[in-house]
This record gives C-alpha cells, sequence and structure tokens, in this order.
C-alpha cells in the first residue's frame, strides 16, 4: 500500500463514482465488484425488490455485514488454528531435541560400554595367554 491516494471510477448498480484510496485500482475495483455483486444477489430476491429504496440499502448493508462477520469468524478460526499448529511445532521440536539428546547420551554410552568391552576381551586374551604359560 502506497501513501499516495488513488481515484479511480468504478460501475456501482448501473452508476459511475469516482473513488479514492491510498489502496490501488485494482483493489478498489475488487471492492465494487464485491458489491455489484451483493446488489445483484440482493436483487434477485423478489421480496428484497418489493421493498423500498432505504429498506434495501438497509437489507443490502445486513449481508455485507453478514459477510463481514462470517469472514471474521473464520478469520479467528483460522488465527486459534495457526496458534495451536505453532505451538504443537514448538512441542514437537522439544520433544525432538530431547530425543537428540537422549540419542547423543545412548551413543556415547554405547561406545564406552565397546570401550569397556574391548579392555575386558584383552583381559581374558592376557590371562588366558598367562594361563598357557603358566601350564607349560
Amino acid at each position: 500500500m502506497s501513501s499516495a491516494k488513488h481515484y479511480t471510477e468504478v460501475l456501482i448498480g448501473g452508476k459511475v463514482y469516482t473513488l479514492s484510496g491510498f489502496e490501488g485500482e485494482e483493489y478498489l475495483q475488487k471492492v465494487s465488484s464485491y458489491l455489484n455483486h451483493k446488489i445483484t444477489e440482493c436483487a434477485n430476491s423478489e421480496g428484497y425488490r418489493k421493498q423500498s429504496a432505504d429498506t434495501r440499502n438497509v437489507l443490502l448493508a445486513l449481508n455485507i455485514a453478514d459477510d463481514y462477520f462470517k469472514a471474521k469468524k473464520q478469520g479467528d478460526s483460522l488465527e486459534s488454528d495457526i496458534e495451536l499448529k505453532d505451538k504443537e511445532m514448538y512441542d514437537l521440536k522439544h520433544e525432538l531435541i530431547s530425543a537428540q539428546i537422549k540419542l547423543e547420551n545412548a551413543e556415547k554410552e554405547l561406545a564406552k560400554i565397546k570401550e569397556d568391552n574391548n579392555d575386558l576381551q584383552m583381559q581374558i586374551v592376557k590371562l588366558e595367554t598367562e594361563m598357557k604359560n603358566r601350564r607349560r
């Protein structure tokens, strides 16, 4: 979003309006397109068409507000899901680090046991050799 104000002509409900805003022309066109869609959606209802202009405007505003609150609820829900997934990911990373530390400790212990085993094997060979030499 730039700091310069943009002006663009849009068609809403069959009338041309000049909109201005800090958003780009594409965004302003998108907003007017959404509004046209809502107008058409409401106008397709026979009950809506029978209402006075003021009532139609209120109904249109209510439909737009309904879309807004539904989208906001969905956005809040997605944000909560993201926070939950972030917490799960943090917990999993913590578990992974703990498992890696345990693995490293187990590998060190295994290396020590192997070294001790080698020492014991060498002692066995030495003792067997001594026993053979004494028998002779």
